[in-house]
Formats: C-alpha cells, sequence, structure tokens
C-alpha cells in the first residue's frame, strides 16, 4: 500500500477515534447545554466542558495516580484547580490531531513526503503542556509583582494593631484583585475552617510554586513558632524586598 495513504488512513482513523468519543458523551453535553441556557450561563462553553470531561473519563484509565497527582499540582498552580488531568489529555489528541491535519495540508501543497506530518503530531501533542507552563509562569509572575504592595499593606495593617486574618483581609479588599489576592481569599478561607495558620499558610505556599512565597511562609512559620513579632518580622521582609527592587 502507497505509504502516503497509509498515513492518511492513519490520520483519518485517529480523527474517526476522538469523534466516536465525543460522539459518546453528546447525550450529556446536551443536558448540560439545556441547563446552562435556563440558568443563563454559557451554552457553549458548558457543553464543550462536559464533552471533553466525558471523553476524558473514557481514558482516565489509562493515567497513573502519580501522573494525576502531579498534574493536579499544575492546574493549581495554573490557577485552574477544577481542570483534570483526563480532560488535559483530551486536549493533546485533539491538538495532535489538528496540527497533523495542518502539516498534511501544508506539506501536500509543497510536494513534500507526506510522513513528515507525524512531526506534527508529536508537536500538537506536546504543546498543551507548552501551554500549561506558560500559563503558570504568567500567573506566578503577577503573584510576585503584587507582592510588595501586598506586604506593605499587611505590615502597615498589622502595626497599626490588627491580628493576622484581619490584616490578610484588609490586603484582600484594599489590593488589586489578581492571583495574590485569590490565594490570600484561599488562605483565610482555609483558616475560617479550622486549619491553623501554619498549615493554610504552607497550603498557600504549595499552590503558588514560588520562591518569593516560599520565603514568606518560611518567616511566617518561625516568627509564629519562637513568638517574635509579626510587626517586626513583615517589617523586615518588607524592607528586605524593597531593597531587592532597587
Amino acid at each position: 500500500m502507497d505509504s502516503n495513504l497509509m498515513i492518511l488512513l492513519a490520520i483519518g482513523l485517529t480523527g474517526l477515534a476522538v469523534f466516536l468519543f465525543l460522539w459518546g458523551a453528546y447525550p450529556a453535553a446536551l443536558i448540560a447545554e439545556a441547563n446552562a441556557e435556563s440558568e443563563g450561563k454559557n451554552v457553549m462553553g458548558t457543553a464543550r466542558n462536559i464533552l471533553i470531561r466525558k471523553a476524558g473519563m473514557a481514558q482516565g484509565k489509562f493515567l497513573s495516580a502519580s501522573y494525576r497527582e502531579k498534574m493536579k499540582w499544575k492546574f493549581i498552580a495554573m490557577g485552574k484547580p477544577e481542570t483534570r488531568a483526563e480532560d488535559f489529555l483530551v486536549y493533546q489528541e485533539i491538538a495532535a490531531v489538528f496540527f497533523t491535519l495542518f502539516m498534511l495540508l501544508l506539506l501536500n501543497a509543497l510536494k513534500k513526503p507526506l510522513y513528515w506530518s507525524v512531526f506534527g503530531g508529536i508537536f500538537g501533542f506536546i504543546y498543551p503542556f507548552m501551554w500549561l507552563r506558560e500559563q503558570i509562569k504568567k500567573r506566578q509572575k503577577k503573584i510576585v509583582r503584587a507582592l510588595p504592595y501586598a506586604l506593605d499593606l499587611l505590615t502597615l495593617s498589622v502595626e497599626a494593631g490588627l491580628d493576622f486574618q484581619a490584616a490578610i483581609q484588609t490586603v484582600v479588599d484594599k489590593a488589586k484583585a489578581g492571583p495574590l489576592s485569590e490565594e490570600f481569599s484561599l488562605m483565610l478561607s482555609e483558616i475560617r475552617m479550622g486549619r491553623t495558620r501554619e498549615e493554610s499558610l504552607r497550603n498557600m505556599a504549595k499552590r503558588i510554586q514560588v520562591t518569593a512565597i516560599s520565603s514568606f511562609v518560611t518567616n511566617l512559620i518561625q516568627a509564629d513558632r519562637m513568638g517574635t513579632s509579626l510587626g517586626k518580622i513583615l517589617r523586615i521582609q518588607s524592607t528586605q524586598m524593597r531593597i531587592d527592587r532597587t
């Protein structure tokens, strides 16, 4: 059989497999679409998410627990904890098919061997990981940029007599909306639900995965354990961060 024909057949079968996965989820998507429409939500977005979710469920058994755990923390660092490894795999497959088909069209137009389209599929499968890494970096940069102002405000609030929780709430209320405010808010929610301050701080550092935040958290925990004035520790950190920026 002609090699080009074999490649086209393989791509066609891959596309058919993705289609069948999505088609199997179609009834659930229709129900979600109707519910979303009645609630005034984004109909297309809801239906699409259901399609992806159902398609991912069919493939979840192929993913190890360690891989799921690794990806879970990447999605948390991106600020999208609701994303699942199975869903991400579906996006990888869709991207692989798309880039393969694109390469086929391009190679055919250039009169080049079609087997090079395999590299398009490989790139398409890898590309979502590249995108994910960039999204994490963007969010981390926003957090690092917002930290100096938030730390100054936190320091002033504590020195004005507010306790730690009230000072953090002041930062959430007055600082510019963004990922750092979201993380502070989530940390407060954990404390109010009964977790200790240390545990909530460590969870925040683990979610964000930024050195500056890890240092901030470590210093606060050490201050708690040693009985050092929180205002004094915050002032030292705030001053040091101001020096680092100059």
